[in-house]
């Protein structure tokens, strides 16, 4: 009984330890994170907010090409002839190869539910096209819709847009003019508290806003119609639009 009952102590001595080391590592931890986090009683939140006037540099015409047949390498095939035509079309108008991307390419089947069943008809091929054209030479609209449209392709939307570059250098401007709001904001509530405004504790990008500036879709025409695009972007000018952006900074208080 006491060879059992010594093992039996050990054990719980064992485990006792093993307990003590986990509460023990617990609290060191718990000690570590809560001196890293910031006090809410010692710190002053500022949401600033920027907006920022940018002129688009781009025209882009979205064209659609959609084809049909009873398999899909046949779909595909017979979409991808009028894609070479739409692009050589359109090269032969001036346009550099580059100015002509795709944006997307689908094969899916397609079916009829006339009877309330499912049932395979053959299989759609959607290829998306677009033309990207400066808006100094935004006299060339007409010529792209003319070639695409000629060539097969419909016409999806037009939009003024902000190249890649653009974009990064407005995100820049606007998060830098947030960032200072936010700062100014902090700032103004410490005066206001008698306190000032220490470190930085923390900051986050909650949102940049960026959404291209439609001229014309087939959507709200109710159709593809050639003439009322063109005449949608007939001596339109960009003008100025608003991108928005919006950051969160703690700072310390004191």
């Amino acid at each position: 009984m006491k060879g059992g009952k010594t093992k039996m102590d050990k054990s719980v001595q064992i485990t006792l330890i093993i307990v003590l080391g986990f509460v023990i590592i617990a609290g060191i931890g718990y000690a570590t994170f809560s001196s890293l986090m910031p006090s809410k009683q010692n710190t002053v939140t500022g949401n600033g907010q920027a907006v920022v006037k940018v002129t688009p540099d781009l025209v882009k015409v979205y064209f659609g090409v959609e084809t049909t047949a009873k398999t899909s390498q046949e779909a595909k095939d017979n979409n991808s002839v009028i894609v070479d035509n739409v692009i050589t079309a359109l090269l032969k108008q001036g346009f550099e190869r580059k100015e002509i991307q795709t944006q997307d390419f689908n094969i899916y089947p397609d079916y009829n539910w006339d009877t309330g069943k499912q049932e395979l008809k053959g299989y759609k091929a959607t290829h998306t096209l677009v033309v990207e054209i400066p808006t100094e030479q935004s006299d060339k609209i007409g010529n792209a819709i003319d070639a695409g449209v000629d060539a097969g392709a419909l016409i999806n939307y037009i939009n003024f847009e902000l190249s890649q570059d653009k974009q990064n250098e407005y995100k820049a401007q606007a998060l830098k003019l947030a960032s200072e709001d936010a700062k100014l904001k902090a700032d103004s509530i410490a005066t206001g508290l008698n306190k000032q405004v220490g470190k930085l504790v923390s900051v986050s990008d909650n949102n940049f806003y960026y959404s291209p500036w439609n001229i014309y879709s087939t959507a709200s025409s109710g159709s593809a119609d050639v003439a009322m695009a063109k005449e949608a972007t007939t001596n339109i000018q960009p003008g100025n639009q608003e991108i928005s952006a919006s950051v969160t900074a703690i700072f310390e208080l004191k």
